[in-house]
C-alpha cells in the first residue's frame, strides 16, 4: 500500500492507495479515484511528533484492518517545515524506508519555470503533474486551500506559474476579527445574492465573492495562454465550483493522485 500525503498549513489530507506486486497502483485507469483504499482530513498541528504520527496512521489504515507492515510506500507533499521534518521522521523510524518528498532533486516529470524553482509549493507541483496527466494542457488548476492559488500548465506540460491569493477561511477570519460589528457564520450558499441579512450578505460577499474572484483570474491567464481546461481542488472546490462560470471539473484527490505519480517516478 502507499500512503499519499499532502500536508497543507490548515489541514493534511492523507490517501491509502492499493498496490500491486510490482510496487505500481493497482488501478487499471487512471482516474485519481482508482486504486484509492480510504482517505482522512485531519487538522494540520505543527508540534505532532513522529510518535504521535505513528498512533495515528496505524489507527487510520487499522480502520481498513491493515497495520504499518502493510505499508511499502510513502509519498509526501508539504508546506510547513516542521511537519515534513516529523513525518520524514515518522517514516524512517516506523516503516524502516525513506519515504518520496516533493522537494528538490525528486523527479517529477514536468518543467517548473519558475524563476526559483525552489519557491513552488510542492502541493503545486503535485497538482500540475495531475493535473497534465489527466486533461492535458494547457490547463488551469485552482486550488481552495488556505490560499487560493490559480497554476498554469502548458501545453507540453510545464509548470507556467500563477496566482496567489488569500483564502477564503483566512478572509473570512480577518473580516470577522477587524470588524466589530460582525460574527462568524457558516461558509454556505446564501438564498439570495442580495443579503437580507448580515449573515447572508457575508455569505454572499464570500461565495459569490470567491467564485467570481477566480473567474477573473482565469480569464486573465487565459487572456495570456488561449483557452484552456480548468478544473478545481481543495477543501472548498465543491462549495465554490457550482457558481464558477470558468471551472468546469473538479477533482478532489487530485493532490494525491500528483503524489502517486510522483511515487512511481521515484520509487
Amino acid at each position: 500500500m502507499l500512503l499519499a500525503i499532502d500536508a497543507g498549513n490548515t489541514q493534511t489530507v492523507i490517501g491509502l492507495y492499493d498496490l500491486d506486486e510490482d510496487g505500481s497502483p493497482a488501478a487499471s485507469g487512471r482516474r485519481p479515484e482508482d486504486g484509492l483504499l480510504d482517505h482522512w482530513r485531519i487538522g494540520t498541528v505543527h508540534e505532532r511528533t513522529s510518535d504521535e504520527l505513528a498512533v495515528m496512521f496505524s489507527s487510520f489504515v487499522g480502520f481498513r484492518s491493515y497495520s504499518l507492515d502493510d505499508v511499502e510506500g510513502v509519498a509526501i507533499s508539504s508546506g510547513v517545515p516542521k511537519v515534513t521534518a516529523a513525518l520524514r521522521d515518522f517514516v524512517e523510524r516506523y516503516l524502516h524506508f525513506d519515504p518520496v518528498v516533493i522537494e528538490p532533486g525528486v523527479r517529477t516529470g514536468i518543467a517548473i519555470l519558475y524563476e526559483n524553482p525552489k519557491e513552488v509549493g510542492a502541493d503545486r507541483i503535485a497538482n500540475a503533474v495531475a493535473a497534465y496527466d489527466l486533461y492535458g494542457g494547457p490547463t488551469i488548476i485552482v486550488d481552495f486551500g488556505t490560499a487560493t492559488t490559480c497554476d498554469a500548465v502548458s501545453a507540453s506540460g510545464e509548470y507556467l506559474g500563477g496566482a496567489i491569493a488569500p483564502g477564503i477561511e483566512i478572509s473570512m477570519d480577518a473580516l470577522v476579527g477587524r470588524a466589530a460589528a460582525l460574527r462568524a457564520v457558516e461558509l454556505r450558499e446564501p438564498r439570495h445574492v442580495l443579503g437580507k441579512s448580515t449573515v447572508e450578505s457575508i455569505q454572499s460577499g464570500a461565495v459569490y465573492g470567491f467564485a467570481a474572484q477566480v473567474d477573473g483570474l482565469c480569464d486573465r491567464i487565459q487572456d495570456e495562454l488561449g483557452e484552456c481546461t480548468i478544473i478545481s481542488t481543495g477543501g472548498l472546490a465543491d462549495l465554490i465550483t457550482p457558481l464558477s462560470q470558468r471551472i468546469e471539473h473538479t477533482e478532489p484527490w487530485l493532490t494525491l493522485h500528483g503524489l502517486r505519480l510522483v511515487y512511481e517516478k521515484n520509487a
